[in-house]
């Protein structure tokens, strides 16, 4: 059975298209005032080590940081109390999943600043400006160790992200009304990088990170994606402190129905879903076990919202939703979503 609140959004999405929603937030053009912007790390930890280097111009012996997790931030002029928003990429990608989309239009780093929030991208660890560890590589290289002490690494084909990204069901078919910019894939293809995930400590350092810098923004909503969709329930689940909400965007996993549910009590939980799901072995267990999350943590107290977009009127997107061609409408329907939902911080 539905949820009234499905129907009654799915009503209002009936009447009104997507352009005119996105007409009630104003215009993004001209300029925009910026009161901050930066970068910083956090997390990580030092590591001595005497398997640094194997050149003759670098010492082997010494101390190195790792598994910081990078943080790029922008604050607009006019924030006033909104909310903070975290965004987490997937995998074999990084924070620029956010930015310029591929066919050059506004990314939502930039819709979310100029609708007035603080906006914070992040690279995971050991990915992207978030630095990895070389040591084990390097112990195997000058045959300290066996071949097998190398780390896990991998870099998806772009045939078999084709299929992953829902582009279509298999490479070079396309799901007929797909609204990722296809005429741009190469931009695409040229973001993606090799993914250490499986290398990563446990609990995994971006994980960490996360609830290091929710405490530090004091009431941030992180928003996830793909790889790292599970990672704000992690997070919630060590230390629910400075999280406001959390919106998870196609996750790879969401927390077992038969799990703790205590950590999302109360806490507004919004899972989103792109086009074509039920298309797509891969994609579809994940959507009926997050379908099962929500029932359970729902009847524990939650406030989880689960969305399928085409179950609401809004079809065609891919798992990169936000770089399809509607990606600033639906950027503009999140952020009603936490207004509605998340508020304003006290």
């Amino acid at each position: 059975m539905s949820k009234p609140w499905i129907a009654g959004l799915a009503a209002l999405l009936a009447a009104a298209s997507l352009p005119a929603l996105a007409q009630t937030t104003g215009s993004l053009d001209g300029p925009v005032s910026i009161a901050r912007q930066g970068s910083f790390f956090v997390g990580g930890r030092s590591v001595r080590s005497d398997t640094l280097s194997t050149l003759p111009a670098y010492g082997p012996n010494g101390t190195i940081a790792v598994d910081q997790m990078y943080v790029r931030y922008q604050v607009p002029a006019e924030a006033g109390s909104r909310p903070p928003l975290v965004l987490i990429h997937g995998c074999c990608l990084t924070g620029k999943t956010w930015e310029t989309t591929p066919d050059g239009r506004m990314g939502w780093d930039e819709v979310f600043v100029r609708r007035g929030f603080p906006t914070y991208v992040v690279d995971q660890a050991w990915r992207g400006r978030s630095a990895g560890n070389p040591t084990t590589m390097n112990a195997v290289r000058m045959g300290r160790t066996g071949v097998d002490g190398l780390p896990t690494v991998f870099h998806a084909s772009q045939e078999d992200a084709w299929a992953i990204f829902r582009f279509g069901r298999q490479h070079p078919e396309v799901f007929p009304g797909m609204q990722f910019p296809l005429e741009a894939q190469a931009e695409f293809w040229r973001q993606m990088v090799p993914d250490w995930n499986f290398s990563t400590p446990s609990p995994n350092p971006t994980v960490v990170a996360m609830g290091e810098l929710s405490r530090q923004l004091n009431g941030a909503v992180l928003i996830s994606h793909s790889q790292s969709g599970i990672y704000p329930f992690q997070t919630a689940a060590m230390n629910r402190a400075g999280i406001a909400g959390i919106v998870s965007i196609e996750p790879g996993a969401c927390p077992a129905a038969d799990s703790d549910m205590t950590p999302y009590r109360d806490m507004p939980i919004l899972i989103l879903w792109g086009d074509y799901v039920q298309e797509s072995p891969r994609w579809a267990p994940r959507l009926q076990m997050c379908r099962d999350f929500t029932r359970a943590a729902n009847a524990a107290g939650g406030r989880v919202e689960h969305v399928v977009l085409p179950e609401i009127g809004i079809r065609g997107n891919s798992h990169m939703l936000m770089q399809d061609r509607n990606s600033i409408e639906l950027a503009d329907w999140l952020v009603g979503w936490i207004g509605r939902n998340v508020g304003e911080r006290r």
